[in-house]
């Protein structure tokens, strides 16, 4: 009920719809001071008001003043039905205006999906739902991880809400900072730059860094000469499914399982899978060696300020703010986390 209150008063024929009310209001004063003028001696204002109202509403009921005796009181009556059922006729044209022009069930889904958006934080935020874009809305579904998609074009708005009715998805120009802010860019850990369209995919860039500086960007380029721009744009990493493609393709011919390995670490779903765990601020300091060992997950490499670190040694500190690359299961990147936290 307070969701259809908060569309209509939302809605184009609410301020129709309040001069209409405030027009009543003052054809039932008119008539209840006339009436109280014309009626014989005694009409008091209760029956004046209750004369007034049985008119405008049309119920027809016998007069409660006596207006017998009194042509003008008549004349009075008729002018007064005349307004008050005009006005009555406009206040019900008006709702059923609102009923047969809203979107009820549309309109609800927008707003309590809203609120579902709202509520995130530390998720992900697609700019684009096509080809590329679906792609990576597949990968977060199958990985858990919490995302927004933000689409332009209806017809991949409704692929999409096919393939999952409970998506979170917003109808609008990612470029757009107020949509963008509806996503919730400045709680997102991340946000995917993926439309067909490289200047777009450099505005939403520029435009998430713009709105949350810590956000992290992955931008999509199709001409590798953008690349640069984007990257200055704001990006923090940029991928060109050409240059990708082409890539994996000579890989495959080359070195083929790596690239199965890969494929398999990679997939979500899998028993095991390359993972990236991100030690977090006020950790203590480590050392490879406090950290364990254990069979559900292999310490590849730590990623920190200086560059990459491949096969640590035990002696090598692990500090907040530095990644930790592992091959694990589950479990193990559960267990990790809990090591570095503590």
């Amino acid at each position: 009920m307070l969701t259809f209150v908060a569309i209509f008063l939302d809605s184009p024929h609410f301020k129709r719809l309040v001069v209409a009310c405030g027009v009543f209001s003052l054809i039932l004063a008119v008539g209840t001071s006339g009436y109280l003028l014309l009626g014989p001696a005694g009409t008091s204002a209760v029956d004046a008001f209750y004369m007034t109202f049985i008119t405008v509403a049309t119920i027809g009921f016998g007069e409660v003043v006596d207006l017998h005796a009194n042509p003008a009181g008549r004349l009075f009556t008729v002018g007064i039905a005349m307004a008050g059922i005009g006005n009555m006729t406009f206040i019900l044209s008006t709702l059923t205006a609102f009923l047969l022009e809203t979107n009820l069930n549309r309109a609800y889904w927008r707003r309590t999906m809203q609120g579902q958006i709202d509520a995130l934080s530390g998720h992900y935020i697609v700019c684009g739902a096509g080809r590329i874009g679906g792609y990576v809305i597949e990968e977060l579904r199958n990985d858990h991880r919490p995302y927004v998609v933000i689409e332009a074009a209806k017809e991949n708005l409704e692929l999409q809400l096919e393939h999952d009715p409970r998506l979170l998805i917003l109808e609008g120009d990612a470029s757009d900072d107020d949509v963008l802010v509806a996503a919730g860019v400045e709680r997102a850990a991340g946000v995917f730059a993926v439309t067909g369209d490289d200047a777009k995919n450099l505005v939403v860039s520029l435009s998430a860094k713009q709105l949350n500086p810590a956000v992290r960007v992955v931008a999509r380029v199709h001409d590798q000469r953008n690349a640069a721009k984007t990257l200055r744009a704001g990006a923090d990493e940029i991928v060109s499914p050409d240059f990708t493609g082409g890539h994996r393709i000579a890989s495959l011919m080359i070195r083929p399982q790596m690239v199965s390995l890969m494929d398999e670490l990679v997939r979500a779903g899998s028993p095991l899978s390359v993972e990236e765990v991100v030690v977090p601020p006020g950790s203590p300091p480590h050392t490879v060696a406090d950290l364990g060992h254990s069979p559900d997950w292999l310490l590849l490499a730590i990623r920190d300020g200086s560059g990459w670190r491949f096969n640590p040694q035990e002696h090598d500190a692990v500090a907040a703010g530095q990644a930790l690359v592992v091959i694990a299961s589950a479990q193990g990147r559960r267990q990790l986390e809990e090591r570095v936290a503590r």
